[in-house]
């Protein structure tokens, strides 16, 4: 039996007008009042009609996460935490995966197609600012690094600091002819070349020559990308004692393509990666990566929508940077 507000006040001997000011958090109920309509809601199970409250504000209780590939751990990860914190709103998250194409992101971004939501998270590889300025004026969160002081709220990670972090690792190991996995030219590799830019960086802090011949492109970034370039490199008589891969799935692919070439990790080539997804945790040998706090990501995102949402839409956007660490494992420390 599901019980209603009524049923609340009855139990607890006062107003359901009084049960409504304690359920919507209002601040002037006496506390003792409080606290017997908050005894009479833990015994009777009581749970606020959502739906209800949210048609009387005029919105839906759904917001929506759309990221280009669900294929890629990361996006599926950085989704969990994502509705995780949504539900301490009490939303709903639709999840839509755009491949990284113009019209599905423009779709997305207008609202998802016939979908009522409330706002938006949307992580663009093929939009640009100007492209997303010119839509319908919908609550947004950028996520990555496509779009940079947009039009919009973004939640980033300092992928040029924690790509030179973790080159700088691999430089503190002793080795000296690092490759690199992932570089990428098209407009859509915006995240490729910020940490490209990091590699190159640290490179440079160490003294060691940037080498043309070490840096591996990779148009899409999943495992077998990330093994067929390990593969060119091996062809081409390019020898590294370390890889960066830019991210995860690509230094899987990599680890895969050495075991086949008889290269032990990490005593003959050490590998990292970037992301720290579940899988690097349970490969052998298992993988140093770069570890963006997913999490505080996701509740970042969350709660700048969610001030969007409730509060001042015409704002100036805020631009949040996210923590990162080095998760320091056994592909580069034997």
């Amino acid at each position: 039996m599901r019980h209603r507000l009524k049923d609340v006040a009855e139990r607890a001997g006062v107003s359901v007008k009084t049960v409504s000011n304690v359920v919507n958090g209002y601040l002037h109920v006496r506390p003792d009042t409080r606290a017997r309509v908050e005894q009479a809601i833990a015994e009777l199970n009581y749970r606020p009609n959502l739906s209800a409250r949210n048609l009387r504000k005029g919105r839906t209780g759904v917001i929506a996460l759309a990221v280009p590939e669900l294929d890629i751990p990361y996006f599926a990860e950085l989704a969990r935490h994502v509705v995780a914190a949504a539900a301490a709103h009490g939303w709903t998250v639709l999840i839509d995966q755009t491949g990284g194409g113009p019209e599905q992101e423009r779709k997305a971004a207008s609202g998802i197609g016939d979908h009522m939501i409330d706002g938006l998270i949307l992580s663009p590889l093929a939009l640009s600012a100007d492209d997303l300025a010119g839509l319908d004026d919908m609550p947004m969160v950028l996520l990555g690094e496509r779009v940079d002081h947009g039009p919009a709220d973004h939640v980033v990670v300092d992928n040029v600091a924690a790509a030179r972090e973790i080159t700088a690792h691999l430089v503190g190991l002793g080795r000296r002819r690092i490759a690199a996995i992932g570089s990428q030219r098209t407009p859509e590799g915006a995240s490729a070349r910020l940490r490209l830019a990091g590699y190159t960086a640290a490179l440079a802090e160490a003294g060691i020559a940037y080498d043309d011949e070490l840096v591996a492109p990779a148009l899409a970034w999943h495992r077998a990308d990330g093994a067929a370039a390990m593969r060119d490199l091996l062809a081409a008589g390019v020898r590294p004692d370390a890889v960066f891969c830019f991210n995860d799935t690509l230094a899987l692919g990599a680890l895969r393509a050495l075991h086949e070439a008889g290269l032990r990790v990490p005593e003959d080539v050490a590998v990292a990666g970037f992301d720290d997804i579940e899988d690097g945790r349970f490969s052998v040998p298992t993988l140093t990566t770069v570890s963006p706090d997913k999490e505080r990501i996701a509740k970042l995102a969350v709660e700048l929508l969610a001030g969007r949402i409730d509060g001042d839409r015409d704002a100036p956007p805020r631009e949040l940077t996210a923590p990162h660490r080095l998760a320091l494992r056994e592909s580069t420390t034997p």
